[in-house]
């Protein structure tokens, strides 16, 4: 069974940083593509950013594009969101999601991590 596992997630103020992790569980890492998701109250889950298996294809979402910096090691069997600037808006349970590049840009990656949570204070 495959897990994802989230970390890194916590208060910072606005304008500050933080470091998301994702580590599978998963005996392979090879998935096709993996992702950052993020839900605030009362709205839907977007994705952030999502990253191939040879992270030579990124795509970021336009809200925090040349602030947000993912990557992954596929040796450790982790991804990472380096977040700076962090907004207000930017507060919200983030996820990481795996699967093909298909499904993450359409938002229904087949796994899901539990989510952790970045509070932003002003």
């Amino acid at each position: 069974q495959v897990e994802l596992v989230e970390s890194g997630g916590g208060p910072v103020q606005a304008g500050g940083s933080l470091r998301l992790s994702c580590a599978s569980t998963s005996p392979s890492f090879y998935f096709d593509a993996m992702g950052w998701f993020r839900q605030a109250p009362g709205k839907e889950r977007e994705l952030v950013a999502a990253i191939n298996w040879k992270s030579d294809l990124i795509r970021y979402s336009d809200s925090v594009k040349a602030r947000f910096i993912v990557t992954r090691d596929n040796a450790k069997k982790q991804t990472y969101l380096e977040m700076s600037e962090i907004e207000p808006e930017g507060a919200a349970v983030y996820y990481c999601g795996a699967g093909t590049w298909a499904r993450l840009l359409s938002g229904t990656p087949g796994y899901w991590g539990q989510g952790t949570q970045v509070a932003v204070s002003a």
